[in-house]
């Protein structure tokens, strides 16, 4: 009896190793497919609105139609809000995707330390510009837009001061759970257009959208670009911090699958949506 006992418990012990080593390499790609993903969305932004942001040529956004309300002639400080939000992003991206990478963290922690308050502040800047680009400026298509962008920008404002306390008191556990959950609400944006172009992708077309983005699926994801993510985190370090092996693969699963799902995002949004403005 004692013997299957300890057998089994060896048993347990190996599975949950197991999964554990799944649920790591998961996370690993998923990762991976992110930071790649957000470097192709940073060489997009540094390439479209850099040069014509520094010299001043706002109209030359002009040339995505795809926006809404991003250059409006006459408006000064409107255009120079949404030009602070465009690099914010892009500092974002950068500064965000760098803090991300373990072997930054281990060999260079200064360098993590210091880069961490840069994408701390930058987020929490980019937010209100955010906040001021919906509510003064009125660049939302509709109302529910508009309070999805402002549950966001309250919750990258929370986990930012949350992450950069956290820190402080050198509670580094809490403040590596803090930071990345305002790692995944700051980059919203970029999950909007990632997972919205990875649903055309996979469907063939614009299913459950509409024009005015006040669709099913366009309400649906105006929330859930950052609220998925978010609640994918919770379900991960869950699952790290105390799941058993079945919780763990499971975990490790969706993980593969939202790696699959980014990467077609990626490559439908850099072909259809940024690589036509770069020609």
């Amino acid at each position: 009896m004692a013997e299957a006992a300890t057998a089994e418990g060896l048993g347990h012990t190996t599975t949950r190793m197991t999964a554990g080593g799944a649920l790591k390499m998961a996370a690993g790609l998923w990762l991976l497919t992110t930071l790649a993903g957000q470097w192709v969305f940073l060489y997009y932004i540094a390439a479209f609105y850099g040069g014509s942001t520094l010299s001043g040529n706002f109209q030359a956004w002009s040339r995505n139609d795809a926006l809404f309300k991003g250059y409006v002639a006459g408006d000064a400080a409107g255009n120079l809000f949404f030009a602070a939000h465009v690099l914010l992003a892009a500092a974002v991206a950068f500064g965000g995707t760098l803090q991300m990478v373990p072997q930054i963290r281990k060999r260079a922690l200064w360098f993590h330390r210091w880069n961490g308050r840069v994408f701390l502040a930058t987020a929490g800047a980019a937010a209100l510009a955010g906040l001021y680009m919906v509510w003064v400026r009125g660049a939302s298509a509709n109302l529910l837009g508009a309070l999805a962008i402002s549950l966001d920008a309250v919750l990258i404002l929370g986990f930012a001061t949350l992450a950069w306390r956290s820190a402080l008191g050198r509670q580094i556990a809490d403040h590596r759970r803090w930071a990345m959950r305002a790692f995944l609400a700051a980059n919203g944006v970029w999950f909007y257009r990632v997972g919205f172009m990875a649903w055309i992708a996979i469907n063939h077309g614009p299913v459950g959208s509409t024009r005015h983005l006040d669709g099913p699926f366009d309400i649906f994801w105006e929330f859930g670009c950052y609220l998925l993510p978010l609640a994918m985190l919770e379900l991960h370090l869950r699952a790290e911090r105390s799941g058993g092996g079945a919780a763990r693969l499971a975990m490790a699963g969706g993980l593969a699958v939202s790696s699959v799902v980014i990467a077609i995002g990626v490559a439908a949004a850099y072909a259809i949506m940024w690589r036509p403005l770069l020609g």
